[in-house]
């Protein structure tokens, strides 16, 4: 396999308050980790930056309209009881932007089989009409529609692994047919939606998990409900939001993964892709608060994309 690694250089830009979660630290633990030997094979590029005009693709006016209110010229501003943004977090956005645009390019003109976009702020949270929960806007959600325009992806899927659900995501697309939207993750938990019978117009498919689960519990949401509606939905090109937050250690959530579950579900989705897809997909990160956690996710899930073999515990830890 060829993958691509896609990392943002100006992640430092999108600032948040001393102690929140959603810091820059999480993108220089992941680059701390993919400094292993095992990764040297990975062809790297920087991210270029994105246009954020693009955003109307799936937001309304009301989004860039708030985000650009509540930015400050210095410091941070805060656009809700979770949410910040500072001078420089639309660049990064934008940055962030360009990144996953960039890893559909390469997949889709056949530059790699597959990429990892590692950036900031995450998106997925961000609905039609309003930022929130860390996210200015739906990175993934825009990347899918213009993937649409460009390259004639007629059938989209998006896969979102993060530990709370993708409400924004479902939001702006559970209406649309031509894009597929499944999530697992922990229930009840921010943003408290993601309920299994919330299921769009057909498109639609939500896998709560339980407080104190793990991997075993995982396979079994993604073996009899997930798995399956994507093979039959046959998409064109899959998106990842690949967030590492189920990982046992996060303090925002409740599950037990580890980095053999997440090499075990990435491989599950490359038998997809393999089969319907010319092997395409892009995963572009999301959440993971502890650093350590995060980092050993984001290892096993880019060792799988990388050679199609799982590696071990102690690979995927992240380096002292």
């Amino acid at each position: 396999m060829t993958t691509l690694l896609v990392s943002q250089t100006n992640f430092e830009r999108h600032q948040t308050p001393q102690g929140h979660p959603e810091r820059a630290d999480r993108l220089k633990a992941v680059a701390r980790a993919l400094e292993h030997p095992r990764f040297g094979a990975l062809k790297r590029e920087a991210a270029p930056s994105g246009d954020l005009a693009l955003a109307e693709l799936v937001h309304s006016q009301k989004v860039m309209d708030r985000v650009r209110a509540a930015r400050p010229a210095e410091g941070v501003g805060q656009i809700d009881e979770d949410t910040f943004i500072s001078s420089g977090s639309l660049d990064a956005a934008a940055t962030a932007l360009g990144g996953i645009l960039r890893g559909i390019e390469a997949v889709v003109m056949g530059e790699a089989h597959n990429a990892f976009v590692a950036a900031r702020p995450p998106g997925h949270h961000a609905e039609r009409d309003r930022p929130m929960g860390f996210c200015l806007v739906n990175t993934i959600a825009i990347a899918a529609r213009q993937a649409q325009r460009l390259y004639g992806a007629e059938r989209i899927a998006i896969i979102d692994f993060d530990v709370h659900h993708g409400n924004g995501t479902q939001d702006i697309f559970e209406k649309d047919p031509s894009i597929f939207y499944a999530s697992s993750h922990q229930m009840p938990l921010y943003p408290f939606t993601g309920s299994p019978d919330e299921t769009g117009v057909g498109n639609v498919v939500n896998a709560a998990l339980k407080a104190g689960t793990g991997g075993e519990e995982m396979r079994e949401a993604y073996r009899h409900r997930i798995l399956p509606a994507l093979d039959n939905f046959a998409p064109d090109i899959i998106l990842i939001s690949a967030g590492f937050d189920a990982e046992r250690r996060d303090p925002l959530a409740q599950l037990e993964w580890v980095g053999s579950d997440y090499a075990w579900l990435t491989g599950k989705l490359m038998d997809i892709a393999e089969k319907r897809c010319s092997n395409r997909i892009v995963s572009l990160l999301e959440g993971g608060y502890d650093l350590g956690g995060l980092a050993s996710g984001v290892a096993a899930h880019i060792g799988m994309l990388l050679t199609g073999e799982a590696g071990t515990e102690r690979e995927n830890e992240e380096p002292q």
